[in-house]
């Protein structure tokens, strides 16, 4: 049987732990609404912007295809076609069959893209870096062990 005190330990965990959920869901939704409004700044959607980051961001050892920037984005494979399709026809990525394998069509950015995201990132560099410390105190917030945490019964 729970006493009161621990009754009480248990609801302000609880509470304690919302808050932090919600601070930290308030630091990145800043964040995302920065990031929204630079793409649109810079003349793109924000799905766009993801799509050139994730282009360029691809490891060595991961083709950015279609079908990896599906994953990257939880997007369908016919919704990305249509990003690239749009993203090509301005001149911000380009389409390559792989030697390798001709069935597989690799991304690239274009000089201009190249360029647009290059300045985005700066940008993106600059308000993670204010960001920063509030984001890293949400975070140690909800991930710290509670010195009472709540009992499984």
């Amino acid at each position: 049987m729970l006493t009161r005190a621990k009754k009480s330990v248990m609801r302000e965990h609880k509470v304690n732990h919302r808050e932090s959920l919600a601070e930290f869901r308030h630091i990145l939704r800043r964040f995302l609404h920065f990031s929204e409004k630079a793409a649109a700044r810079a003349g793109l959607t924000t799905q766009q912007h993801q799509l050139m980051l994730q282009i360029a961001g691809a490891p060595r050892a991961a083709l950015p295809t279609v079908g990896y920037l599906a994953e990257r984005l939880a997007l369908r494979h016919h919704s990305v076609v249509e990003l690239i399709d749009r993203c090509e026809h301005t001149g911000l990525v380009a389409r390559k069959s792989d030697p390798g394998d001709a069935r597989l069509v690799v991304l690239r950015l274009t000089p201009v893209g190249n360029r647009i995201l290059q300045a985005l990132s700066k940008d993106h560099a600059r308000e993670l870096n204010e960001l920063a410390p509030a984001l890293i105190r949400s975070l140690n917030a909800i991930t710290a062990p509670s010195k009472n945490p709540p009992r499984k019964n």
